[in-house]
């Protein structure tokens, strides 16, 4: 064959623009692992709202209105509620404890009604939960942990808000209250506890403003608490930086690119990535939001077309003086994921759907393969596929973390009522467990085994912690890293409170026979750190231990 000229120049264009497009295309790795074991078929209840305590026990429960569960309630109880729109008189239900250890589930009583709520656990370990629908929307519900005696139960505060919360998001706060933010046609925010001179609720206009007519696209906002004391908010498509002591905006973000919704019901999910340099002057804060459906989904799938999910992700660093939006690829696409972090700093987006939003039968296509983003990787090779489950984990979904390392999965359930039969996606009862490739047999011998301090330990701030562990095999000292991490309130594809710290650490010293001693600094301030129970893990090579529980006061 014989080149001319021009064939030359084109064959030389198009070679480079292969190699350019080849550079700049995302690396997504393919299946890389990850484990599925079903724990329970049946665990009496569709998870709606998921929560772990310093007990190693998970508070569950989905809402009172969907009719008799699958569980009875204990001692021949029943349910008397003249207000519930479905069951008066209701024997079964709604909210259960399960127990990691014995793999076991033990029924709870909520009487009102507590449907797409909120809540965060506050600093004596005790679980408060916010609000719900009818005669729940302004009701608090506490749930002190105990042990041993499986006594414990929701206690419910009537007209503990001032203000409806339905779709709300809570997030603890420095001085160990919960502040609680929006909710469907509700503007505003509140505190709880509060005072009897202060029983009110204050005006967020920013709430208005993403408010999308007849669809909202603003519910469930990501919250998180910032370096410098003030909230993050997003709603919708941007954010604010918002001080809640003085009802001020600080500051308004960019629009994520593109401006399409990432709030329920176009429902994406989000988390503040690790903290790290906790001892420097400026420490950097960074929240990552992936997924979510494009502008008119919602109707779209009201009216039976159900439109492809977001298959992107923003990231900001917003503690920056200018802050910027970076866009990611995911591998799959998918709204109503949920996104947990891993002790190990890792990101694992999980549940979900390919097509259509959240709310009832508006989904389709159901993504049973999780993805682990690893935010220390170079941009364009963050993400890695898992291996699938064989459960659609679709609207009402829940995953938490637990101590062991494994991620509990459960719920799904995108009908009016309990609905096992003659529908696309059934009730879901069971309760499952994904195990990230850390915890393969193959990674034993590197896995940290805590030593001491036993869980339960009680630490201040600034404080110097000596940390021993043990590991089978050759430790590269280089690679040892202390997180702890906040537990959240799972629900509707975002944890609220979750929270992962890398803590500063002086160099790891042999002490015995495969055993070592790493000396951390724990968070000078609540601000870093609200008050309260996280789990402590050691990471070596990216292998986590199992954790323990540490108290911070």
């Amino acid at each position: 064959m014989k080149f001319t000229t021009s064939t030359s120049i084109l064959f030389f264009i198009l070679l480079h623009l292969f190699v350019l497009l080849s550079c700049h295309r995302p690396n997504f790795a393919s299946a890389a692992g990850g484990k599925w074991n079903i724990l329970m078929s049946n665990i009496g209840i569709s998870a709606m709202h998921m929560q772990l305590l310093n007990n190693d026990k998970v508070v569950i429960f989905d809402r009172t209105d969907f009719g008799h569960s699958n569980i009875s309630l204990p001692d021949g109880k029943c349910r008397n509620d003249p207000n519930d729109t479905t069951l008066q008189i209701d024997c079964t239900a709604h909210s259960v404890e399960y127990n990691i250890v014995t793999n076991s589930i033990r029924p709870l009583m909520v009487q009102t009604d507590v449907w797409c709520s909120s809540g965060s656990v506050f600093p004596d370990g005790s679980l408060v939960q916010t609000g719900g629908f009818n005669d729940g929307e302004k009701v608090v519900r506490v749930f002190k942990p105990c042990n041993g005696n499986n006594t414990c139960d929701w206690q419910e505060i009537q007209g503990g808000l001032a203000q409806r919360r339905w779709y709300a998001t809570n997030h603890i706060l420095p001085d160990g209250r919960q502040i609680i933010i929006g909710g469907r046609r509700a503007f505003n925010y509140e505190f709880y506890p509060k005072p009897a001179s202060a029983y009110k609720a204050y005006s967020l206009p920013f709430l208005v403003q993403t408010n999308d007519p007849k669809i909202e696209n603003n519910l469930y906002p990501f919250v998180f608490l910032n370096m410098d004391g003030n909230l993050f908010i997003f709603a919708n498509n941007r954010a604010i930086l918002f001080d809640y002591t003085k009802n001020v905006v600080v500051k308004s973000y960019p629009q994520i690119p593109g401006g399409d919704p990432r709030s329920y019901p176009s429902t994406g999910s989000a988390v503040l990535l690790p903290l790290k340099n906790l001892q420097t002057q400026q420490i950097q804060a960074e929240v990552l939001v992936c997924g979510g459906a494009p502008k008119g989904s919602y109707i779209s799938a009201q009216n039976g077309k159900f439109l492809g999910a977001l298959s992107t992700c923003g990231r900001i660093r917003i503690t920056d003086p200018n802050p910027q939006w970076t866009i990611e690829n995911m591998p799959l696409a998918r709204t109503m994921g949920d996104m947990v972090i891993l002790p190990n700093g890792n990101v694992l987006i999980i549940n979900g759907a390919a097509t259509g939003t959240a709310g009832w039968e508006l989904g389709r296509d159901p993504v049973l393969k999780p993805v682990i983003y690893r935010p220390d990787n170079p941009f364009g090779s963050r993400f890695e596929i898992q291996n699938p489950s064989t459960i659609p984990r679709m609207y009402h979904s829940t995953a938490t973390l637990l101590r062991n390392g494994r991620v509990l999965i459960a719920g799904s359930n995108p009908h009016i009522y309990y609905n096992f039969t003659g529908v696309l996606f059934p009730t879901e009862l069971s309760l499952e467990a994904f195990s990230p490739s850390y915890l393969d047999p193959e990674s034993e011998y590197l896995r940290p085994q805590i030593i001491s301090p036993a869980s339960q330990y009680i630490i201040g701030y600034g404080q110097r912690v000596p940390i021993r562990f043990k590991v089978s095999g050759r430790v590269n000292r280089n690679l040892v890293t202390v997180t702890m991490v906040a537990p959240g309130f799972n629900t509707h594809s975002f944890t609220q409170n979750q929270r992962l710290l890398v803590l500063a650490n002086e160099n790891v010293k042999l002490v015995g026979e495969k055993a070592y001693q790493v000396n951390v600094v724990t968070p000078n301030s609540a601000t870093l750190a609200p008050p309260g129970y996280y789990l402590l893990f050691v990471v070596h090579q990216d292998i986590p231990s199992e954790g323990i529980w540490v108290k911070i006061q």
